[in-house]
């Protein structure tokens, strides 16, 4: 795609308040974001923030992903992945409709193994090949759960399910990420699965933290913390409610209430303490590691950027922690450094970001507004910052 310096967030805002009839400043009164700020990110001038990005799209009644762009489908046509989409699509529509006398699944127990290898996949972020392989699995664990629908056969549903939201969240589909996630509280219910239930909510209130609705967001949390609260007591359980605190404390990151965050933070903090390192248990990658670098995030959600970055060199990373994790966390890396004028240890934090998980930071949407913010350094940057600009489609 040849770049297209009217497609940045600031463009889109500006398209979509005329369409609204808006002034800026009518905007800025009603969105609680500052005239300067508005008429500087419309501009181009200044990176539109997360926190701004979703004040402004509730204001104007759209989806953040209206003004983001997502999904990005040019690129996702290079990539010969926007193909693979609607095949998950079908196979998540079919889910009440019994056994298909066409599918004759495989042993329940490689169904699982081959489950279980997606999830380490979309880690390892090779997107590419679990949307392809995904399809076929969840048709045959869909037969399977139907014919003989035990507890184990739905948690095997549940898991494909998963995997469904993982990657196409990654990709952008925020209305079928939904439709996943309803798909997952469908087999979780007939798994009389708690855990899987209260992941559930995690992973819901994800889904309302990227669409900017944090109250709504902070409500799952609760919710799944109830949940959880019928599951067994161990090491699993303990696992999702650190994670729902982390979910939890950037919730409140993005809506400026430190203590709430510090709280959250240090709760997963005493419960990692006692877990260990447990990035496999259900593929949350937490533990110690992921505290720290939710950490930086709370730190840069509440705009003390500056701190973020301290806080990042104080993590010391594992080796093999999950690329997809480590990925993420370097692009909320580049964001605080981007900030706080740091410019070229911004730009090879996303170059990090590309290396570790390059399908993941294509389409990530901090990884464009940071890559923008940058333009105004352009003249200083090295000559490998526009090829990444023309890599991202920007």
């Amino acid at each position: 795609m040849p770049p297209h310096m009217d497609e940045h967030t600031g463009a889109r805002i500006a398209r979509t308040r005329k369409a609204r009839r808006l002034t800026q400043r009518e905007l800025a009164d009603l969105s609680h974001v500052s005239y300067s700020t508005l008429t500087k990110v419309e501009q181009g001038n200044l990176p539109a923030s997360p926190s701004v990005t979703g004040a402004l799209a509730r204001a104007l009644s759209v989806a953040v992903t209206d003004l983001t762009g997502q999904p990005y489908l040019d690129e996702l046509r290079q990539d010969q992945l926007d193909g693979l989409i609607n095949p998950i699509r079908e196979a998540l529509n079919i889910y009440d409709l019994g056994p298909d006398l066409d599918v004759t699944p495989r042993p329940v127990a490689e169904l699982e193994a081959d489950a279980d290898r997606l999830c380490a996949m979309v880690r390892a972020t090779n997107i590419k090949q679990v949307a392809a392989d995904l399809p076929t699995l969840i048709h045959e664990a869909t037969t399977t759960a139907h014919t003989n629908p035990v507890d184990r056969n739905w948690q095997l549903l549940a898991s494909t399910y998963r995997t469904a939201y993982d990657v196409t969240t990654k990709l952008g589909f925020s209305d079928l990420c939904t439709v996943a996630l309803d798909r997952l509280d469908w087999a979780a219910q007939r798994a009389s699965d708690p855990v899987l239930g209260g992941m559930r909510q995690y992973l819901r209130a994800l889904a309302y933290f990227r669409a900017s609705d944090y109250r709504t967001g902070g409500r799952l949390v609760r919710l799944g913390m109830t949940t959880l609260e019928q599951a067994e007591t161990g090491r699993v359980r303990d696992v999702l409610t650190g994670q729902l605190h982390l979910g939890a404390a950037v919730l409140a990151g993005r809506s400026k209430d430190k203590e709430t965050a510090e709280g959250h933070l240090g709760e997963a903090q005493r419960i990692a303490e006692r877990t260990g390192p447990a990035e496999k248990v259900h593929w949350l990658s937490f533990g110690p590691t992921n505290v720290g670098v939710h950490r930086v995030s709370v730190l840069a959600e509440l705009d003390q950027y500056p701190e973020a970055v301290h806080a990042a060199q104080e993590i010391a990373i594992p080796d093999k922690w999950p690329p997809s994790r480590l990925a993420h966390h370097h692009a909320e890396v580049a964001r605080a450094e981007m900030w706080t004028g740091r410019t070229d240890a911004a730009f090879k934090s996303l170059m990090r970001a590309r290396k570790l998980a390059p399908q993941q930071t294509r389409y990530h949407p901090t990884v464009r507004e940071t890559y923008a913010g940058l333009e105004a350094a352009k003249r200083t940057m090295p000559d490998t910052f526009n090829n990444f600009g023309s890599w991202i489609g920007m």
